[in-house]
Order: C-alpha cells, then structure tokens, then sequence
C-alpha cells in the first residue's frame, strides 16, 4: 500500500483519502499559522501606545516563531501518522518553550497601568494553546489533558499577579483550560477520522492484495488438477505407442489418435481454467480414469458409476477434481496392479472411495505435492472432507461431501 502522496495534485484528481488528508493538514495549517500571529496582533493593539516596545517586539516576533514551529510539528505528526515514525521529542519541547516565551512577553506588553487587564491571562494561554493544539498529531486526548490544566493555570496566576480577584482569577484558569482542552480535542478527532480513512484505505489495498493471491492460487491448484491426469495419461499412451511401434503390433495409430485427443481436451480446459468456467462432468471423469488405468496397465474397477449423473453440478465438479488427483498418483506414486473406485450416496451424503495397491513412495503426492491440500481446500470450503490413509502398500483416499452443493 503506497503511502498519500502530499505532491501537489489537482483536487479533482485526488482520491478520496487523499482529500481527507489535504484537508486535515491545511485545516491545522491555516488555524496554527495564521491564527497565532492575528490573535497576538489583536491583544497587543490596544496597548501599542504604552507597552513597553521590546515586550511588543518580543511577543510579535515570539507569536511568528511559535506559529511556525507548531505548523512544522503538527506537519511531523502528521506524516508521522501517515507512515508510521515518529516526531522528535526535541520538537514539541522546543515549540512549547517558545510558547511560553512568548505568552510571558505577550503578558508584560498588556500588564499595563494599575488594576487587572483581561488580555493578560489569555495572551500567556494562548501560544501555549496553539502548540498544545499541534501537538494533538500526536498525543493522545488523556496526554493533552493535564498541560492544558496547566495553561489554565499559568492564566490564573497571572491574573492574580495583574490584579484579579482569587475568585476569578479561578474561575478563568478554568474557562482557560477548558478553552484549549477544547481546542485540542477537536483538532485531535480530525487527526483520528484521518487515521481511521487511511486505515480503511490500506485494509482496502490488503484485500485486493489477498483478493490476487487467492485467485493464484486457484489458478495453481486447478492446473495441478487439469494437468497432472492429462499429461500422466499422455505419457502412459506415448510410452505404449512406442512399445506398439517397436514390436510391430496394430493399435499404434489409435494410440497416438488418443494422445491427440487428450491433448486438445488439455488444452481446451485449460483455456477453460484461465477463464475461471471451469466444470466436471463426474461420469465422464469416472470413464476417463478407467480408460486411463487400463491403458497404463492397471486394472480399474467402478461401482456405483450410475448415480453420478444424478448428483448436483457442483457436487460433480468437486469429486470429478478428486478422481483427477487419485489417477494422477496411481499413475505418479505407485506401482499399481488393481485400483477400486466406489461411489456411495447416503443419508444426504456422498462418498467417493478410490482405493489402489501397489504405492511405491510416500503417500499422496510423493510428501512434497500440492494435489491432496488443494483437494482438502475445495471439499472443506463445501463442508466435506478428504481422507488419505495407508496400510501397507494399500493406498485409501476417501471423499465425503453433503448431496447439498460443493465448491
């Protein structure tokens, strides 16, 4: 999942998430770094005249400062969020001092003439409150809580200093506090609505991500399955082709005439996988495997061939994919001189029995295929299930499926 991209771009050709972050960002932005500077010039105004004129130049020059420090640490939290680092913690504690910088030259300019001035506590609250605000990118909504109590207080206490009554002095530290509290939170839930479109927008990439890699490996598994009979059954023929060849014996022509065949049928499913329309014909299938068995030199024996054409389509495809793979190892993995295949249908269930001598390796597919586990992922799916069992050099694989559908 690529990140968004913070590039300029055309509104229009953004995505949705990207909008949101564009968005997020400018509303931090325009609030951090235009509102500092207007607020300061407001308070200072009316005291211009009698401030002291480094207070002034201090708390103007301050307000600048502060409003870009805070623009860059909200920008780091930010991208942060986005990508997943970190902001340094040089940089929040360096905003906050030239906050406090600021509100305290910000409170000597307005403490002017005798008896308290309103513009006092709120010119110290307020740089402090913008960068409180920035920092919501990246503290938590319980971490901001107790410094904007303290810049609450930090109000208070300089009212009382220019003059206030106790009182109320008390209860602006509270309004104070509450006020950036406020502040903060508010710009911390865009931080969080971000986060969550960013989260949903990556969890999207993932699924179309999984979305891929199941579909290869459907792909995979159906051409093990459409492949690995055919082509066992091509090189059974060839094999006996060349033996009619060598001995001067009549078939050879019927031989090769069945390998062309096969091969064009190989060919036409698997233009039929890619294409994902892929079905079984089960009776077939169960044709198909005795042709191939005899024709390999392995006696095959089918009971209960007459009720596969009675059962659903899918139920078909799924134990047609089962008798493909229990072929292909008898003829891969075994040494086979007899193969009994049994088709059972009971109490809203259908069994496939297929049942062969003769293994000559480890069961399955040799211990390192992926037919058996392919063929366990399509019965499970449909609420079946595939056994694999030997005794000996007797090999059972046994498909149970409900008569109710398949996968």
């Amino acid at each position: 999942m690529t990140a968004v991209p913070t590039t300029p771009l055309r509104w229009s050709s953004r995505s949705a998430p990207q909008r949101i972050d564009l968005y997020t960002r400018w509303s931090f932005y325009g609030w951090l770094g235009a509102g500092l500077p207007l607020f300061a010039l407001a308070f200072i105004a009316p005291v211009t005249q009698t401030a002291p004129r480094l207070a002034v130049a201090v708390f103007l020059a301050g307000a600048v400062v502060t409003a870009g420090l805070a623009v860059l640490l909200a920008a780091r939290g930010l991208d942060a969020h986005r990508d997943g680092g970190t902001v340094p913690p040089l940089l929040p504690a360096a905003a906050l001092g030239a906050a406090l910088a600021t509100g305290v030259a910000g409170a000597w300019a307005c403490a002017v003439g005798a008896g308290y001035t309103p513009e006092v506590p709120w010119s110290l609250g307020l740089p402090l409150g913008m960068v409180l605000t920035a920092c919501a990118t990246v503290w938590s909504a319980r971490r901001l809580a107790l410094p904007c109590l303290a810049t609450g207080a930090l109000g208070g206490v300089a009212a009382v200093v220019d003059g206030a009554p106790v009182g109320a002095s008390a209860a602006l530290a509270v309004v104070l506090g509450l006020a950036v509290y406020a502040a903060a939170t508010a710009f911390r839930f865009s931080v969080w609505v971000l986060d969550v479109v960013l989260e949903m927008d990556r969890t999207r990439g993932v699924q179309v991500q999984l979305a891929v890699a199941e579909e290869r490996l459907r792909f995979a598994r159906d051409l093990h399955d459409v492949m690995g009979r055919n082509l066992a059954a091509i090189a059974v023929k060839s094999q006996l082709a060349g033996e009619l060849v060598r001995r001067s014996r009549p078939g050879t022509l019927d031989e090769v005439t069945d390998i062309s065949r096969i091969a064009e049928e190989s060919l036409k499913e698997v233009r039929e996988v890619v294409r994902g329309y892929r079905s079984t014909d089960l009776t077939s299938e169960l044709a198909g495997a005795r042709s191939v068995l005899r024709a390999a030199g392995v006696s095959c024996a089918v009971h209960g061939e007459d009720g596969a054409g009675s059962l659903p389509e899918p139920v078909q495809t799924a134990l047609g994919w089962v008798v493909r793979e229990a072929v292909t190892n008898v003829l891969r993995h075994s040494a086979a001189a007899e193969c009994a295949v049994t088709l059972e249908v009971r109490g809203g269930q259908v069994r496939l029995i297929v049942v062969n001598d003769g293994v000559s390796g480890p069961a399955g597919d040799g211990g390192r295929g992926s037919g058996l586990p392919g063929l366990r992922e399509r019965l499970a799916r449909a609420g079946g299930a595939l056994d694999a069992a030997r005794a000996g050099a007797r090999f059972t694989l046994t498909a149970t499926l409900p008569t109710g559908g398949a996968g």
